[in-house]
């Protein structure tokens, strides 16, 4: 299993646009419209299958929010770290 970031880890390791909170990390992704958003969020479920790493996502009218967390660490992992690099990627 994965051990949880130390919270001294987790800021220097978060990725530019995610914030701490709590057990979760999250970010706020921008679009120009709804649909741009679907779009995001659909490759992003490709990312987090892939990575076998399943993040809480929600749509809403050109803007899509995105939390990560490693249930079964009870925080903030290395697996939340990446993936959320990986979406920055997606992004653009």
């Amino acid at each position: 299993m994965t051990e949880p970031l130390s919270a001294d880890e987790i800021e220097t390791q978060l990725p530019d646009g995610w914030q701490r909170d709590g057990d979760e990390i999250l970010r706020q992704f921008e679009f120009d419209s709804y649909l741009a958003g679907v779009g995001f969020a659909a490759g992003a479920g490709g990312l987090a299958e892939e990575a076998f790493h399943h993040p809480t996502i929600g749509i809403e009218w050109r803007e899509v929010e995105v939390r990560l967390t490693t249930h079964d660490a009870g925080g903030i992992t290395e697996k939340d770290i990446d993936l959320a690099q990986r979406l920055n990627e997606l992004h653009g």
